[in-house]
């Protein structure tokens, strides 16, 4: 069976030095964990379509997709496995306020991301950004990792 591949924003404050958290609601899988909004890429969609259309329906903004950050594939404990691109995102417009999947949104600085209970498949670009991984903010300005969680969990 293919991986489900999923898109994420890492969507950045104009500043460029906090991240948006999202929480997923109660009834929500994955409830009451934290994640970078996304979703589903559609059969012939691109990546970057994709995420900036899921941001437009779960969040109500628009953005502007940038780098790749991080590329993972996290088979999960029912055997699913997720195929999770992460980019580099801006706000085109206003900041949300309200989600269609999570019952908080935050703004958080890369180094307190480790605080929050994450989704297990947005853990490899957490401990990313958590490390200053971050394009622009001191860390490798390329930022693209590629591996599989096994690969984070072989160097803990």
């Amino acid at each position: 069976m293919q991986p489900l591949l999923v898109v994420a924003a890492v969507i950045r404050s104009d500043d460029g030095g906090r991240v948006l958290a999202c929480r997923r609601a109660p009834g929500k899988d994955a409830a009451g964990r934290w994640e970078f909004p996304g979703g589903k890429v559609e059969a012939g969609e691109a990546p970057e379509a994709a995420l900036a259309r899921e941001i437009g329906e779960e969040l109500g903004v628009g953005i502007r997709v940038g780098a790749l950050l991080d590329r993972t594939v996290t088979v999960r404990p029912d055997g699913r496995a997720i195929d999770l691109a992460c980019y580099d995102c801006r706000l085109d417009g206003a900041a949300p306020v309200t989600s269609t999947d999570h019952d908080d949104l935050r703004w958080v600085d890369p180094a307190e991301l480790e605080e929050l209970r994450w989704a297990e498949a947005d853990l490899p670009v957490v401990r990313m950004l958590a490390a200053g991984a971050l394009p622009g903010a001191g860390g490798d300005e390329t930022g693209v990792r590629r591996g599989s969680a096994a690969d984070d969990e072989e160097d803990t």
